[in-house]
């Protein structure tokens, strides 16, 4: 990623770059800084667009093969082409010797290292991999972009921001400027800030109703579930999750009785240090014993859905008031 940086900073161009990872956020923005920085007056004449699979190579080599019309370079954008997926050995071959006047910009979901493609690329030009970024370099992230509106978060916050949240860059983003917004003049985003204008992502919301099973408060865990009901949530999603969690419940359990340290329960779960605080104070409420007869319910629950002998609604709302109901 430095290596795009300095390009676009000294203007001195590869002539392709592969863009790839996880991090739809920060792909984006590289994209975007390298097609304005290589098209910086917006040519239509000499830039194109290419998206999807089924692309006729044929006719973009033609293409790659035109000169710039009164200009220095012609930009060709490619994005989720399953070029570096499945096989396309004759652009790859093409790529050996492509004239001085071209760039080309691959944007990727998939990538094989293994391909032609990603070895042609990684010949001539830069390939970088935008990864999710961990707990650390998020929260210095979005400290910097309430810093640069003159506003400050305490560490507290900042955690319960990102709980609800996610890791997504973009939705941060987005959450960010409602609190930008919201907090006006004030010069401190407080957690009541967050509460008040903050959306919580689905999965977080299953931790909330997972919290509320644990701590026995069935009312607030059946509301949770309900809530999300009337968001359009589909139960079996809501089943997936609630199991996904409880797997997660189980396993800390287990490395709590291994006599794991925090940051070593957080690798093994790949998760941020700070869920796993929230994940070890819930399993503390069960034995291994109930947590196994759990995650088995959750599986036996799913399939009495899929063979029609429960009502996917009814099946969850069964187990919440199973694993709420105070131990006798």
């Amino acid at each position: 990623m430095k290596n795009i940086q300095e390009d676009i900073k000294t203007g001195k161009f590869k002539q392709a770059y592969l863009l790839y990872g996880d991090e739809a956020y920060l792909k984006q923005q590289y994209k975007h800084n390298l097609q304005k920085a290589l098209n910086p007056d917006g040519d239509s004449m000499n830039y194109s667009h290419y998206e999807g699979k089924g692309i006729d190579v044929r006719g973009l080599i033609d293409l790659c093969e035109t000169m710039p019309f009164f200009a220095e370079r012609r930009v060709i954008l490619l994005e989720d082409t399953g070029f570096f997926k499945n096989k396309c050995d004759e652009f790859a071959d093409y790529m050996k010797e492509l004239p001085d006047y071209l760039c080309l910009i691959f944007s990727e979901s998939e990538v094989d290292k293994r391909s032609r493609m990603y070895k042609a690329v990684k010949s001539c030009g830069r390939i970088a991999e935008f990864i999710k970024q961990d707990e650390k370099t998020l929260m210095r992230w979005a400290a910097g972009i309430l810093g640069r509106e003159g506003k400050k978060i305490t560490q507290r916050d900042m955690e319960l921001l990102l709980t609800k949240t996610g890791v997504d860059m973009g939705n941060i983003r987005m959450e960010l400027e409602k609190l930008i917004t919201y907090t006006g003049e004030r010069d401190v985003v407080t957690g009541a800030d967050i509460e008040a204008v903050c959306t919580t992502q689905t999965q977080n919301k299953i931790f909330d109703m997972v919290r509320a099973v644990t701590e026995k408060n069935q009312k607030r865990a059946l509301d949770l579930y309900y809530d999300l009901l009337t968001l359009k949530e589909p139960p079996m999603r809501i089943l997936f999750l609630l199991a996904k969690q409880f797997r997660q419940l189980l396993l800390t359990k287990k490395f709590m009785q291994a006599g794991m340290s925090q940051p070593e329960i957080a690798s093994g779960l790949s998760v941020p240090s700070f869920v796993v605080r929230n994940i070890v104070s819930c399993a503390k409420s069960y034995t291994v014993e109930e947590l196994e007869q759990a995650v088995e319910d959750f599986v036996d629950a799913e399939e009495a859905v899929k063979t029609g002998r429960l009502q996917d609604v009814l099946s969850v709302e069964l187990l919440i008031v199973k694993y709420s109901s105070a131990r006798a």
